[in-house]
């Protein structure tokens, strides 16, 4: 059997509207509770699965390869809500997406902190 990525577990401060806002901006079913966790499962298997927690959350990154299409949608969802969005990770460029090899890309935070990205095309293709 391959190796495959099935689910990881996003630490946040309110489980359920951080698995909402994920499954909203991105499009995807709404997060269906198991034991401890809301989860927010995407198209390839792989499931995020959201836990509160009792102390400060340490942000992380995800990003999440996408459509042309899925991006606008996507794009136009965190513009609809007035979200602030950069072409970098490193927030330096406000205001832009990128169009690294030949893609484009978008960062975005979540409530907690988190990093988050959509890409149409993968880094280094």
């Amino acid at each position: 059997m391959a190796v495959e990525l099935n689910h990881t577990i996003v630490h946040a401060t309110d489980r359920d509207a951080s698995a909402r806002f994920f499954a909203d901006i991105l499009g995807l079913p709404a997060p269906k509770p198991f034991g401890p966790f809301q989860v927010v499962q995407v198209d390839n298997d792989v499931s995020l699965d959201f836990m509160s927690g009792s102390g400060p959350v340490r942000p992380q990154h995800y990003a999440f390869l996408v459509g042309e299409s899925e991006f606008d949608e996507i794009f136009g969802r965190i513009r609809e809500r007035g979200l602030p969005y950069w072409a970098d990770p490193m927030h330096r460029r406000s205001g832009e997406i990128n169009t690294n090899d030949g893609g484009r890309g978008v960062y975005w935070d979540d409530p907690d902190g988190h990093s988050l990205e959509i890409l149409t095309r993968p880094y280094g293709g």
